[in-house]
């Protein structure tokens, strides 16, 4: 059984059979007994990214603790929310506290990311210049969504970035990456990118 456990940079939780690069969770348990989601898509505020392998510590993903959630990479993570964990990311998450505008602990970055990242239950898009935005951001274009890279924007997908096309300049963006990340961004944190963003041409 493949498990709604994907996460969009939407922040939606859907069914892949692609692995990413990094997984993570969303402060707790939201999957019941027989392994599937109801109408939850959260416990707590503390939407983490983690490390697929940390001191080889064994789990059964979506048994009796949190419930795994699982990114294509860092951006993806970055879009949909979350930031990285202080416990398996000890100095990526000690950056990007140290970048964060305002904000240096955890709960206080939770509380300001939350806001950010939904509009009630729905993802909150953020209008921003395209011609603002750093490596790492992601934006929507209609149900496309394209990372922000250099001169070029790499179209997402479940399994990795299939495809590249310039950047349009003089134009607003809808910008799924909380402003709080994006600045964090913009100050030099540099996240992990799948490997595909790297097969893309230019």
């Amino acid at each position: 059984m493949t498990l709604q456990s994907r996460v969009t940079p939407f922040a939606d939780l859907v069914s892949d059979p692609a692995r990413g690069i990094l997984m993570g969770n969303r402060g707790g348990r939201i999957h019941d007994r027989s392994r599937q989601l109801g109408t939850r898509r959260w416990a707590s505020k503390q939407w983490i990214c983690c490390v697929l392998d940390f001191k080889g510590r064994q789990r059964k993903v979506w048994g009796d603790s949190y419930t795994e959630l699982f990114f294509l990479d860092e951006v993806t993570a970055f879009a949909a929310g979350h930031r990285p964990c202080f416990e398996c990311r000890r100095k990526d998450a000690q950056e990007f506290a140290r970048l964060f505008p305002r904000a240096h602990r955890a709960p206080a970055m939770d509380e300001v990311l939350h806001r950010e990242r939904l509009d009630g239950r729905a993802k909150r898009l953020h209008r921003q210049p395209i011609d603002t935005l750093t490596d790492g951001v992601m934006i929507a274009q209609s149900s496309n969504v394209f990372a922000v890279r250099g001169k070029h924007l790499l179209h997402w997908t479940p399994s990795g970035y299939d495809a590249v096309q310039p950047r349009p300049r003089g134009i607003d963006a809808n910008v799924l990456t909380p402003p709080s990340i994006v600045a964090v961004l913009a100050q030099g944190y540099a996240p992990q990118w799948h490997p595909s963003a790297k097969a893309q041409p230019g």
